[in-house]
């Protein structure tokens, strides 16, 4: 099964969140796909996290190598489409971009992100948890 997973899916694998396991149970045979953007995001959050002392400078490298690790097949967005939806669901652009995906994919979203969440489920596109 495909299934787009969101920036904070690969993050939370990378730091050895509390939900690893249960991201990995749920992604075992899937194959994983996301926007061209993921690691642009994966690096953005990276460096909010080092502002807001979240994680260290030192560990960032590592952090990111983790990511690199995890297979993903990265899509193609269309940004006129990703603009509709973040206007329609007053979102932003880059968790449109993951919707933009998952619908064009026909595939589930996994966010931990409960506003995208629900926007998702209100667009009919399946989540899981």
């Amino acid at each position: 099964m495909k299934v787009v997973s969101d920036t904070n899916i690969f993050l939370a694998v990378a730091l050895e969140e509390e939900s690893k396991s249960r991201i990995i149970e749920i992604t075992d045979g899937c194959s994983l796909h996301a926007p061209e953007i993921l690691y642009y995001e994966i690096g953005n959050a990276l460096s909010a996290m080092i502002k807001r002392r979240q994680i260290e400078t030192s560990d960032v490298q590592a952090i990111y190598s983790v990511t690199q690790q995890i297979p993903v097949s990265l899509a193609k967005v269309s940004i006129p489409k990703a603009l509709e939806i973040a206007i329609e669901h007053n979102i932003y652009a880059y968790d449109a971009y993951f919707l933009e995906v998952a619908q064009t994919l026909s595939s589930p979203l996994l966010t931990l992100d409960t506003r995208l969440k629900t926007v998702a489920q209100n667009m009919s596109i399946e989540t899981l948890e």
